[in-house]
């Protein structure tokens, strides 16, 4: 990832490779995150995928920012076109954060969903909807790092789903 870090260094890791894939799992497993299905428009319908590492940037102008793996089949339809939609998922949609988990099928096959103001599709019964179009995509190591600028915000009902140390639970203020 390209950087200054705090000294004016280039930013990478000094004196080793730092901490193994098991200790960072076991350390930022520990940072409890809100569950989104981040969605767009293929050339063959909806795509989407399940998105832990999704966080509000800035308020002026308004930025989110997400972090889909290199990996993602999905991710690259929502950058070619430029559009897409965080639907923050409630404590009741786990099967459905679950299902957009895993690649290579149809994940909206019986999911309620409806376009949002970019097109973009808008998950049924979600906690809040956030919809976006690409402002930049940065090198993130093996995730990018995306920068959306929100076009329009609608607030649901419910209470949050929430994964924790490789498990999702719920949440009550």
């Amino acid at each position: 990832m390209s950087g200054v870090g705090p000294d004016g260094s280039d930013g990478e890791a000094q004196g080793g490779a730092g901490p193994d894939d098991a200790a960072m799992r076991a350390v930022l497993g520990r940072f409890a995150s809100g569950v989104t299905v981040v969605s767009g428009i293929g050339p063959e319908g909806p795509v989407g995928f399940t998105c832990q590492s999704f966080f509000s940037l800035s308020l002026a102008p308004p930025l989110v920012a997400l972090a889909p793996s290199r990996l993602s089949v999905s991710w690259p339809h929502m950058h070619t076109r430029a559009a897409f939609t965080a639907s923050i998922l409630t404590d009741r949609q786990e099967a459905l954060a679950r299902a957009f988990s895993v690649k290579g099928r149809d994940k909206f096959r019986g999911v309620g969903w409806a376009p949002g103001t970019n097109g973009a599709p808008r998950i049924q019964d979600a906690l809040a909807w956030v919809d976006c179009r690409v402002e930049r995509v940065h090198d993130g190591g093996d995730h990018h790092l995306v920068i959306g600028r929100i076009l329009a915000v609608e607030v649901g009902d419910g209470e949050p789903l929430v994964f924790y140390r490789g498990g999702f639970g719920s949440f009550r203020a």
